[in-house]
């Protein structure tokens, strides 16, 4: 299996603990772990970017690794 930096080439992931994200739309949290805190930040910026073959990337990864958080804060 590839790490997140194969996968995801150039993503920064933090030594920070367990993070509580809120989706901006419905308010609700999920925990994430730092590399899905680097995902779902991956994420956000090829959106704001229009890079939309990298948001499916990074949202096929999620919905993988974490399908809770993944419904919780981008399906």
């Amino acid at each position: 299996m590839k790490t997140i930096q194969e996968l995801f080439p150039g993503i920064a992931i933090m030594d920070e603990t367990d993070v509580e994200v809120r989706n901006p739309f419905s308010g609700e949290t999920a925990v994430l772990t730092p590399e899905e805190v680097a995902v779902y930040d991956y994420i956000k910026g090829c959106e704001l970017m229009g890079d939309y073959t990298g948001v499916r990337k990074g949202l096929d990864w999620f919905a993988k690794t974490n399908p809770e958080a993944y419904m919780t804060l981008l399906d």
